[in-house]
């Protein structure tokens, strides 16, 4: 019994240590910079988790884009500077507002000129089905007898 309460306190002094690793200790040189830390590690996005800033990933790059951003502050960087520096390093996607470029021109214009082409066909097709409709009808009309053209009039007649 005595071995297995120290097993349990064993147990859970290595789970506490190993949960204090996760967390990172740095030492700001001012409030601000340490606003800007937090202010970058927010907005850029982590490559490998795609949806998550690197702030809330834990992902290995994201930990390493986490100590590259501290170390650029420290460097005494700017904002924008990090950013240029990130993006360069990883492309676009790292931001969440990527730049006005002609390929995301083309991302944004492509679905929408498929869908006028689209709805551009669909009436095409239909004025030519009901250009076809009239046309057999009048031909078919044209082969009536009169009889049977005084009918068929008596009948749309009736229908209206």
């Amino acid at each position: 019994m005595k071995l297995v309460k120290i097993g349990l306190i064993l147990t859970a002094l290595l789970t506490a240590t190993s949960s204090f690793a996760a967390i990172d200790a740095l030492e700001f040189k001012s409030a601000q910079q340490e606003r800007d830390y937090h202010s970058l590690t927010q907005e850029l996005r982590c490559p490998q988790c795609q949806n998550n800033n690197i702030a809330d990933s834990n992902a290995t790059i994201a930990v390493d884009m986490r100590a590259k951003v501290f170390d650029l502050l420290n460097e005494g960087k700017s904002k924008d500077e990090i950013v240029n520096y990130m993006v360069e390093r990883y492309g676009n996607f790292v931001t969440y507002n990527p730049p006005l470029t002609p390929a995301t021109i083309l991302l944004w214009l492509l679905p929408l000129c498929f869908v006028v082409l689209g709805v551009f066909f669909i009436f095409r097709r239909k004025a030519k089905t009901t250009e076809s409709a009239v046309e057999n009808s009048a031909i078919s009309s044209t082969h009536l007898s009169a009889e049977d053209e005084k009918r068929l009039q008596a009948l749309l007649d009736k229908k209206d």
